[in-house]
C-alpha cells in the first residue's frame, strides 16, 4: 500500500509528520494519491491559529492535484488519471444546494479546514468532487482551485465587455480576479499598498495599477473622471479596505467582497442608496468555475509559470510554512511536491 505520510498541524505553530493508516473509501468515493498541494492564506491562518472555525489537530491542504488509485464502477474516472479536486463538499439537501449553490452550502465541509485535507499521501474523495483534467500538468491541477475563487467572483460581479474594474488587493486571489476580469473583457486596475505586488500585477497581467504611496481615492477619481468603477472587488481581508471600497463604486455599479473578515463591515447608507449600488458576497467556487479555469489553462490564458514562485516537499514544508507565513516577499503561490 502507498505511503500515507501526513503533515499535521497539531496546534497553532506546531507541525509534524505522521504516518497514518490508509483511508478506506466510502461508497461513492475514490481513493486518490496526492501529487501537488498549493499552500494558501487559509493554511497560513490555520498554522498561526487565526482561523475562527477550526479544530486541531488538522491536516491542511485544499488546492490539490491527485491521481486516481481506486474509483467506483461507472464513475467515469480511470485508474492512474490525474485530476483536479473541488474541495467544497456539500450536503446536497440544504437551501443553497437545492438552488444550485453548493459553494455556500449550509453544512459545507471543506477539505483541509472542516476535515483533513491534502497534505497527506492518500485521500478518500467523493467522485462528485473530482474533475477531469486531460492535458493539465500536476502543477496546473493544483492551481485550479485558487484561480477558481477569482473566476467565481468575476461571475458574481457579472463583468461584461468594457466594464471598468478595480481589484483591491494583489495577492494570489486578487491576481486571479484581475486575470479573469480581463478575460471577461473588463478594463482592469489593481490597487495595493505593496509596491512589490503592484509591480507583479503589472508584469504578469499587464494591468493598470494604483500604489499605496498616495491617496487612493484621489487616484481613482483622476482615472475615472470622478465616476468610480463599474465593478469593484475587495480581496484584502482587511476591514478598513473593505469599508473604503464602497466609495470607489460608480453610480449603478457593483461591489463584490471576495475576502472575508471576522468583524463588522459598515458603510454610509446615503452613498449606498444614492448610487443604487449592488453588494455581493463571493464565497468559494462551483464546478462550473473550476471548468472555466481548466479551459483557460488549456487555452494558455493563465501565466502559471509566473504564479508558481516557490516549491517544497512535505518534510521541508515543516520549516518553510512558518517562514512563508511571516515573510511573503516574492511569494505568489507555493506548491508542495509529493513526486519522487
Amino acid at each position: 500500500m502507498q505511503s500515507n505520510k501526513s503533515l499535521v498541524c497539531s496546534k497553532p505553530g506546531f507541525l509534524h509528520l505522521e504516518q497514518r493508516p490508509p483511508p478506506h473509501p466510502e461508497p461513492g468515493h475514490a481513493l486518490v494519491r496526492t501529487h501537488r498541494v498549493g499552500i494558501c492564506g487559509t493554511d497560513f491562518h490555520i498554522f498561526e491559529g487565526k482561523h475562527p472555525y477550526l479544530q486541531y489537530p488538522r491536516v491542511m491542504g485544499h488546492e490539490l492535484a491527485v491521481e486516481v488509485l481506486e474509483a467506483p464502477a461507472g464513475s467515469g474516472f480511470a485508474i492512474g488519471e490525474l485530476c483536479v479536486v473541488n474541495p467544497y463538499i456539500a450536503c446536497g439537501g440544504c437551501n443553497a444546494c437545492r438552488a444550485g449553490k453548493p459553494n455556500c452550502c449550509a453544512r459545507i465541509s471543506v477539505l483541509g479546514v472542516h476535515r483533513d485535507g491534502g497534505m497527506a499521501g492518500l485521500l478518500s474523495i467523493p467522485v462528485g468532487n473530482l474533475l477531469h483534467a486531460d492535458g493539465l500538468s500536476a502543477d496546473a491541477c493544483a492551481s485550479v482551485e485558487f484561480l477558481s475563487i477569482g473566476a467565481h467572483a468575476v461571475r458574481r460581479g457579472a463583468v461584461a465587455e468594457g466594464d471598468r474594474i478595480l481589484v483591491v488587493g494583489a495577492g494570489p486571489i486578487g491576481l486571479g480576479v484581475a486575470l479573469f476580469g480581463r478575460l471577461a473583457g473588463g478594463d482592469v486596475t489593481v490597487l495595493d499598498m505593496s509596491a512589490e505586488r503592484i509591480a507583479t500585477a503589472k508584469s504578469i497581467l499587464g494591468v493598470d495599477a494604483i500604489g499605496g504611496d498616495g491617496n487612493p481615492a484621489e487616484a481613482i477619481s483622476a482615472r475615472t473622471r470622478s465616476e468610480g468603477y463599474d465593478v469593484v472587488f475587495d480581496a484584502t481581508g482587511d476591514q478598513r479596505s473593505m469599508q473604503a471600497g464602497f466609495g470607489y463604486v460608480a453610480h449603478g455599479g457593483r461591489y463584490v467582497l471576495v475576502s472575508v473578515v471576522n468583524d463588522m463591515i459598515t458603510f454610509p447608507d446615503p452613498v449606498f442608496h444614492s448610487r443604487e449600488m449592488t453588494l455581493f458576497g463571493s464565497r468559494n467556487a462551483t464546478s462550473s468555475d473550476f471548468e472555466r479555469v481548466i479551459s483557460a489553462i488549456r487555452n494558455d490564458d493563465v501565466p502559471l509559470r509566473d504564479f508558481i514562485t516557490h516549491r517544497t516537499s512535505l518534510a521541508e514544508a515543516i520549516g518553510n510554512i512558518p517562514i512563508w507565513a511571516t515573510d511573503k516577499s516574492g511569494l505568489i503561490k507555493a506548491l508542495i511536491e509529493f513526486d519522487g
